[in-house]
C-alpha cells in the first residue's frame, strides 16, 4: 500500500526534528516494540498513534519509568475499556516514581548542604593560611 505524506503520517526525518531525538532512538523503540510505523521498503511512515506514543515514551523517560514499564502501560491502552485500566495503572506507577523523586530530591538536598559546609569550611582555613602569611 503506497502512503501519501501528510499531517497524519511522518517520515522518520520529519520525527528526529519535531521530537528532537535521533534516527537511533526511533529504530531502538520500535524495536523494543514501543512504536510501530509503516514499513515501506526501508522508509519507516510514523501516523498521529506513533507520534502520541511518542510523547508519551519522552514524558515517562522523564518521569524515571523504566522503558518496559512505559511499553507495559502503552499497550493498555488498547483494552477497550476507555482507557480505564491504562490509567489507574498509570496512576498507581506514577506516584512510586513521584515518591522516588521526592526521596532524590531531599537525598540531593542533604548532600548540597554537606558540600556547602565543607566548601565554606575549606574556604575559611584558605583565608585563615592567608592570614598567618
Amino acid at each position: 500500500m503506497e502512503y501519501r505524506m501528510t499531517d497524519d503520517i511522518m517520515t522518520i526525518r520529519q520525527m528526529c526534528d519535531a521530537f528532537d531525538v535521533t534516527a537511533r532512538t526511533l529504530r531502538f523503540y520500535e524495536a523494543k516494540e514501543l512504536l510501530s510505523p509503516i514499513r515501506e521498503g526501508q522508509k519507516r511512515l510514523f501516523t498521529k498513534r506513533d507520534r502520541a506514543r511518542l510523547k508519551l515514551i519522552l514524558r515517562g523517560k522523564r518521569f524515571g519509568f523504566a522503558l518496559e514499564e512505559i511499553r507495559q502501560l502503552l499497550d493498555l491502552y488498547d483494552m477497550g475499556d476507555q482507557q480505564q485500566t491504562q490509567l489507574i495503572r498509570t496512576v498507581d506507577v506514577a506516584k512510586g516514581h513521584l515518591e522516588d523523586l521526592k526521596r532524590q530530591r531531599e537525598e540531593l538536598n542533604d548532600a548540597i548542604g554537606d558540600l556547602t559546609e565543607q566548601l565554606e569550611w575549606a574556604e575559611k582555613k584558605i583565608a585563615s593560611f592567608d592570614e598567618d602569611s
